[in-house]
């Protein structure tokens, strides 16, 4: 029997005064550090690169010139193709007597006047009224002189919050324009798109038959 060990496979250990070619974790994160840090000024010293990027990427909404007549008064103004009427009455021109309600044309508080006829003006984009003449609550009186059906609401206790009475009153001057006030059923069905969350329906009706029997 030989007494000679067998030969190991694996290699023998390396001394601990020879170099490593691999390298050490704390000499990758320094590298990636220094790089990083490199690049970030680069951008920054080069004419801020980074941030000329970004700001090309970020595209500006488009905007139109729009002329139009509110209240009897020509208003030429430049707007976000994407803003409503509503909130170009109620947010650049001070108008703030038209509601935003719903905000989706199921309420009517924002009911105005386009060229005689009723719109919901949170459905109504500024930008396609060109030329048009809009008549708000704010422009149905005639100084101190309230407008017919203004003061018919007044006479028939015809609301309570008064958050939605901006709006019925404008949709009411429109229904009788429209002569949709031959009986209360009309008037009602004409009249349907206004909400009142307080219940005034009865008054409300009384009032704009009340103003359509005045004409």
């Amino acid at each position: 029997m030989s007494s000679e060990l067998p030969q190991s496979s694996v290699p023998p250990p390396t001394g601990v005064d020879e170099p490593s070619s691999a390298p050490t974790r704390r000499t990758f994160i320094a590298t990636t550090t220094a790089v990083g840090g490199a690049v970030v000024a680069g951008g920054v010293i080069g004419g801020g690169l980074l941030v000329d990027d970004e700001v090309a990427a970020a595209e500006a909404p488009p905007e139109s010139h729009v002329s139009l007549t509110v209240n009897g008064t020509r208003r030429t103004v430049t707007v976000d193709n994407r803003t409503s009427l509503l909130d170009l009455l109620r947010e650049q021109f001070g108008l703030t007597g038209s509601k935003k309600g719903c905000n989706a044309g199921a309420c009517g508080a924002c009911t105005v006047l386009v060229d005689g006829r009723r719109v919901n003006s949170c459905l109504t984009l500024a930008v396609r009224l060109e030329g048009a003449e809009v008549t708000t609550i704010e422009g149905l009186a005639e100084g101190d002189e309230l407008h017919p059906l203004q003061q018919a609401f007044i006479e028939e206790d015809a609301f309570q919050c008064g958050y939605c009475t901006p709006g019925q009153i404008m949709s009411g001057v429109g229904c009788i324009k429209e002569g949709h006030t031959g009986s209360p059923e009309e008037i009602r069905e004409w009249m349907s798109g206004n909400i009142c969350r307080c219940g005034c329906y009865v008054k409300i009706v009384r009032a704009v038959k009340q103003t359509a029997g005045r004409k």
